[in-house]
């Protein structure tokens, strides 16, 4: 599975810069958008339903690899610029921008935290919660948009930001969930405390 993992990833990626490159999504059909980004995270939590073997390594994996995952949110900051210049609809862009940017810097502090301690594990949870509240506002402003003024979006479905709605969203999606259910499954902090348990 440790390996299958980055697999999967690279040729998801591939896929989503192959597809972008190519301009797909600039003449696609609305309903198109939602689906590229509901798709793989539905094959997520179906994988996750069906198969042991990534339910332990979803156990076993680092939390903070899931957490570096949002540092992508930084985007949030191209997004501000993108609204100032009147190229993205400020409604999506400086409310999505400013909570992508939250996101991300918060990451950055979840990602310092000592997660054995429960302190930290509630801090994970916190800042989990919202940005998976965050990232799902965005996603259902930009398809309300896209639905009621598509060509106020048509950024979006150019290269490199299509690559938001192909790959960084879904994946920014999926692992929020993902950290849901380590927290639940109580594997977050469990590989700190064997590594401290075995130091001492």
């Amino acid at each position: 599975m440790n390996r299958k993992i980055p697999t999967v990833l690279s040729i998801w990626l591939a896929a989503a810069l192959a597809v972008g490159a190519a301009g797909v999504f600039g003449r696609a059909p609305a309903p198109l958008v939602p689906v590229a980004i509901w798709t793989p995270v539905i094959a997520v939590l179906l994988v996750f339903w069906r198969s042991e073997n990534f339910r332990a390594w979803v156990d076993g994996v680092d939390p903070r690899v899931l957490v570096a995952v949002h540092l992508t949110r930084f985007v949030g900051v191209w997004f501000l610029i993108l609204a100032a210049r009147g190229a993205l609809p400020a409604e999506f862009a400086v409310r999505g921008g400013w909570g992508d940017i939250a996101a991300a810097a918060g990451a950055l502090v979840v990602l310092r935290l000592p997660l054995r301690k429960r302190a930290a594990r509630a801090a994970l949870l916190v800042w989990n919660a919202f940005g998976l509240l965050d990232i799902l506002m965005v996603v259902a402003t930009g398809a309300r948009l896209l639905f009621t003024n598509a060509g106020s979006m048509g950024e979006m479905t150019k290269f490199p930001l299509v690559l938001l709605p192909l790959f960084v969203v879904p994946l920014v999606i999926a692992t929020h969930l993902l950290i849901f259910a380590k927290l639940r499954r109580g594997s977050v902090g469990s590989r700190e405390s064997r590594v401290e348990s075995q130091k001492e």
